[in-house]
């Protein structure tokens, strides 16, 4: 054991003194312990941003030995330099945990957090810090660390320092690891891990080998010397994917707008300029420089008169309702339009809207306002020149748009609209959403997994502005054994029959204010009457919101048992991140008290999040959104049916407390299809400052779907 410290110690001392040698692409693996890193030591490398992996091993640690069992890992890149996983160890699958044949058996849910330390060159090395098994009542697992990596040539050398209480030794004291990768696809590994040597293998098969959806990697310790294992050899596997091909970090970035040669030409285009499209200081703060503004080609009206013809029909075609076009006498191009088609994110909408009115109006430089609505309440405007908007879509510049979430619609007097297509109203239009409906449970004593699942759908009827009625069903699919009536879980079984069914009516107040009110059968805990209210304040760049929700509900059968909630929140959106913290408090449906933490890192269309809860009880958790529909849905007709524009699930545990037992009833509302934030706020990315931190996907969304 000597001489394999001794080895490691003298690799990694060499990898960290050198600096000479540029460091190859490397593959990072994922540990058993579901931490990037070898078999049992961490790394400092660190997953990517956005990237998301998924794991099995079969070497369980349970108390002072390794024995065959299972290991479930979920790890993902929040941020740059941040990763977090998800263990859930266990002996067995499914053996009840409280029966006396299965005493000595373990299952157990962990948590772990790894931070690279940044503003250190790539070329030099890596520090990270890092935590396992943090927070729960059984830290069985618990460990912290920090460690330091060098890549050099094909070899990637780490070694550290940890401190741990675990009777299997892992971790506590120095440690240290190498990787070798002589080809893309093999890398040969071999670490100390404080307790012992072990050394192995690993492939990892590249996404390019499968059709660009994800790196499988299998891998093997061949040889331990450690005296606590049942066995020498154990294996693992791991997917890895990214979250999302709409993120940010897959567009390229338009470059920024040259700035004139000389300060009269500056001076004659803000002149000529019309005050209302000049560039707001959060668009400066953007770095979005603004183009001298070309002399405007005047056009006949006969070409304006085609040109506005043609871009309504264009639209038309792409499934937009509420539609409007229309030319001013000065030749102000509008469009006023609401979207039903892409509704995983209203940018695509935005992207498709505006590359067609360069593509029908292939030349002057007409001033254009675009608005989107949602049940007739206005929700955003863009404003901009043609010219310009056209050297972004062809060169890829910053185009010098004006986003706003307020504004009315005195400009749009005089305008004469294209009138050769009928205009598509919202109302009236049955539209059904479809997408699961899940309850589970996660690493009790009675199995690794149980779930209750169900297909649900969601009927909503737009009747007039801001107004309709939504609808709720589902059907359950199929249960685990312990779901079954009767049996442990059969409270949280989902159940056949109508979840909900509201009414609700959405106003549009001055100062950037909306406001919600639903009436109607919450079935979702129990049989209740209800109404609920939710108004919300949003600054006008779009990086602070207030809201304050209220519910009052009465069983229905007899009013002996009554609930009401009443919880203020803000948010702050890192738009330029793609960040949001929210904070939440007050009192919750099970009249527990208190305040609920989350941060959601959004990748594209979907998201992750860490939660803190404190109420009667404290939590942490971690959740995903996923959208089930494509980025662009049939279009309505008489009738739409779609995918869920985002669907999410979470694991949560009870922390300080000596027993982690199940909560699934602390910081909970009752919830419903229809919100200010799905329905109107674009999963609450409808601002400003989302639309000026991804202008890449304005043009990538036109050019996907002109």
């Amino acid at each position: 054991m000597t001489y394999y410290k001794k080895t490691l110690a003298t690799l990694c001392a060499i990898g960290a003194s050198s600096s000479a040698f540029a460091a190859n692409d490397l593959n990072h693996g994922i540990a058993f312990n579901g931490f990037t890193g070898i078999f049992h030591t961490p790394t400092a490398a660190v997953m990517n941003k956005g990237d998301v992996d998924i794991g099995y091993s079969n070497q369980l640690e349970i108390r002072d030995k390794y024995t065959d069992g299972h290991n479930f890992t979920f790890s993902a890149g929040l941020f740059d330099g941040l990763e977090v996983s998800g263990r859930i160890t266990s002996s067995s699958m499914h053996d009840n945990l409280y029966s006396y044949e299965n005493d000595g058996q373990i299952r157990d849910l962990s948590f772990n957090a790894k931070y690279q330390i940044p503003f250190i060159p790539k070329d030099w090395f890596t520090i990270a810090l890092g935590a396992k098994d943090i927070g729960g009542a059984a830290n069985n697992y618990e460990a912290y660390y920090a460690v330091v990596s060098k890549e050099l040539w094909d070899f990637r050398f780490s070694a550290g320092m940890g401190s741990s209480d675990a009777q299997i030794g892992q971790l506590n004291g120095a440690f240290a690891g190498v990787e070798y990768q002589p080809f893309t696809w093999l890398s040969i590994l071999a670490e100390h891990d404080s307790e012992a040597f072990n050394l192995g293998a690993k492939v990892t098969i590249p996404k390019e080998w499968l059709y660009d959806i994800a790196t499988v990697s299998i891998n093997s310790r061949f040889y331990s010397n450690t005296e606590l294992a049942d066995e020498d050899t154990y294996w693992g596997i791991n997917i890895s994917m990214p979250l999302s091909d709409q993120a940010q970090s897959s567009y390229t970035e338009p470059k920024a707008a040259p700035t004139p040669d000389n300060t009269q030409t500056a001076s004659v285009a803000k002149k000529d300029r019309k005050p209302q499209f000049e560039v707001s200081t959060l668009a400066n703060s953007n770095s979005m420089q603004t183009v001298s503004k070309p002399k405007k080609v005047e056009q006949s009206n006969q070409v304006n008169n085609q040109s506005i013809h043609g871009l309504k029909s264009a639209l038309s075609n792409d499934g937009f309702e509420n539609l409007r076009v229309g030319l001013s006498d000065s030749d102000l191009i509008i469009v006023e339009f609401e979207n039903s088609v892409f509704n995983r994110n209203e940018i695509d909408a935005l992207g498709l809207v505006l590359g067609r009115i360069t593509e029908n109006f292939p030349e002057g430089n007409n001033d254009f306002i675009v608005r989107l609505s949602k049940l007739d309440i206005p929700i955003l405007q863009v404003s901009g020149q043609l010219e310009n908007y056209r050297r972004f879509i062809s060169e890829n510049i910053t185009p010098d748009l004006l986003v706003k979430t307020q504004f009315t619609s005195q400009d749009t007097k005089s305008i004469k609209w294209a009138g050769n297509t009928t205009k598509t109203s919202p109302y009236f239009v049955p539209r059904v959403t479809f997408s699961p409906s899940l309850s589970s449970r996660h690493a009790t004593e009675f199995g690794v997994l149980d779930y209750s699942l169900a297909l649900q759908a969601d009927l909503n009827i737009p009747i007039w502005q801001g107004a309709g009625i939504n609808v709720t069903g589902q059907v359950n699919v199929a249960n685990t054994s312990h779901f079954e009536e009767r049996r442990i879980f059969s409270n949280s079984r989902q159940e056949t029959g109508i979840k909900r069914a509201v009414a609700y009516q959405t106003f549009s107040l001055p100062f950037n204010i909306y406001n919600q009110t639903q009436v109607g059968l919450f079935q979702d805990y129990f049989d209740y009457m209800g109404i609920t209210n939710e108004t919300a304040w949003q600054s006008p760049a779009g990086a602070h919101k207030l809201k304050a929700k209220i519910g009052y509900f009465e069983y229905k059968d007899y009013n002996t048992d009554k609930r009401d909630y009443s919880l203020l929140s803000y948010r702050y959106l890192w738009a330029e991140k793609d960040v949001s913290f929210h904070i939440t408090g007050g009192q919750f449906w099970n009249e527990d008290t208190g305040y609920k933490l989350e941060t959601k890192f959004w990748f594209g269309d979907a998201n992750l999040r860490l939660m803190y809860i404190d109420t009667d009880v404290q939590k942490v958790g971690i959740g995903f959104s996923i959208p089930l529909s494509p980025r662009k849905d049939m279009s309505a007709g008489n009738w739409q049916v779609k995918g869920a524009k985002n669907w999410g699930h979470s694991v949560n545990t009870v922390i300080n407390q000596d027993v982690n037992l199940i909560n699934r009833t602390s910081a909970v509302t009752p919830t419903s299809s229809i919100d200010l934030d799905k329905t109107f706020f674009n999963q609450d990315r409808m601002s400003s400052s989302y639309i000026y931190s991804h202008l890449a996907r304005l043009k990538e969304a036109f050019e996907i779907y002109r």
